[in-house]
């Protein structure tokens, strides 16, 4: 039997090294990602401002699975119907089960000039180039830069802008204006209002500007227009207005109930996935979702894995009905963001900030990092995050 999992993010990673302690040994376990690495993407804001952080957030597949065989491969196309894969290189791979992790892109919904001109945050290179543009920036105080969506990536992205203008210049102030777009009516939408209070107020206090209600409408190489066509000058354009399906799945993220199947042996889950849980509540697209959502996977394929070996030795005679699939509940246990140096979370009812706040946020980062393994890479990840002087 063969048991294939696509991608080596959150959703990967969990699901593969579960699978590696329950699966039987003769069952070949593939993991297939198209960079071999696992990104810690909750921190990949931090590599803006600190480059040297690439080396605690970005692990080798091979680091942090013990049995799986690893394969570094772009996946082109999954057909569920016929059980198999196609890779960029024309090598087809036929599964048993297969779980689809592949994340998602970021979207441009299709308005003129964002993909052009629109600086995501997806991958390391990415990071790589915001950092560097906007060092150019900085050049140009009278200047203005940019960012799309105030969802949590955006309000990472634009605390660390502002704290490396800060660490440059001495003073955010004396930087290019920092703009924060977000379409809805609040920044962090689908939050809690409270914990939308304390995260604007952070920003704020960071010198970041703020304009919700604010829906981009195109972008060119020296401005942002707004719905109503106003348009906004600016030496940089970030975009993090959203996320899309990969190619693979035809830039689609389809949707899935709680058993997070879309064929009796094809399963989607993380970002990859529109997730409505089992009690009928839509699941964000999160790092500790993905997590939960492979524990439930992991159950699914292991009976999928038993039954069908269990009929292959004829110990149960044939099997009349598939085995039931786990199903995916979700509860949040709490929401982290950074801020720069700072932090706002949501623990229940209860908005921390400050000291509190940040050690939430090294928590977050070290216990995760410990579950796969990277002991010391939560350590220096801790140091970092706690260590870090400035804000409050």
């Amino acid at each position: 039997m063969r048991v294939l999992v696509l991608g080596g993010g959150y959703a990967g990673v969990a699901l593969t090294r579960r699978l590696e302690d329950r699966l039987p040994n003769d069952v070949d376990l593939l993991l297939v990602d198209d960079t071999g690495e696992h990104l810690v993407q909750h921190e990949l804001h931090r590599a803006i401002r600190r480059p040297a952080i690439v080396d605690e957030i970005s692990i080798p597949l091979s680091d942090v699975t013990y049995r799986a065989d690893v394969k570094t491969a772009a996946v082109t196309g999954i057909d569920a119907d016929e059980q198999a894969v196609t890779l960029a290189d024309g090598e087809e791979i036929e599964y048993d089960a297969c779980a689809v992790c592949l994340g998602a892109e970021t979207a441009d919904y299709g308005i003129p000039g964002v993909t052009e001109h629109g600086q995501p945050l997806k991958r390391l290179p990415d990071a790589e180039a915001i950092r560097a543009d906007f060092l150019d920036a900085l050049d140009r105080p009278d200047g203005r830069v940019v960012i799309g969506g105030a969802g949590l990536s955006g309000v990472q992205t634009a605390g660390e802008l502002a704290a490396l203008a800060r660490e440059e210049l001495g003073s955010v102030d004396a930087g290019p204006e920092l703009l924060l777009l977000e379409q809805q009516s609040s920044v962090a939408p689908g939050f809690d209002a409270a914990f939308q209070d304390a995260i604007a107020q952070a920003l704020r206090d960071r010198g970041v500007r703020i304009r919700t209600d604010a829906v981009v409408a195109g972008a060119d190489g020296d401005s942002v227009t707004l719905a109503g066509d106003e348009e906004i000058a600016c030496e940089q354009f970030v975009w993090t207005g959203g996320i899309t399906g990969t190619a693979a799945l035809d830039g689609e993220r389809p949707g899935v109930r709680g058993d997070l199947r879309i064929a009796d042996r094809t399963f989607v889950l993380g970002d990859a996935a529109r997730v409505v849980d089992a009690d009928g509540g839509p699941v964000p697209a999160s790092a500790q979702a993905a997590v939960r959502e492979a524990r439930a996977v992991a159950e699914s394929v292991v009976r999928l894995v038993d039954q069908e070996q269990e009929t292959e030795s004829g110990d149960e005679g044939e099997a009349l009905f598939p085995p039931r699939p786990e199903q995916f509940r979700f509860d949040a246990a709490g929401w982290v963001v950074s801020v720069g140096d700072g932090a706002v979370a949501q623990i229940g009812p209860a908005v921390l900030t400050g000291r509190a706040a940040k050690a939430a946020k090294a928590g977050t980062g070290a216990g995760y990092l410990g579950s796969v393994g990277e002991i010391e890479r939560a350590l220096d990840l801790v140091y970092d995050e706690l260590g870090a002087a400035g804000d409050r």
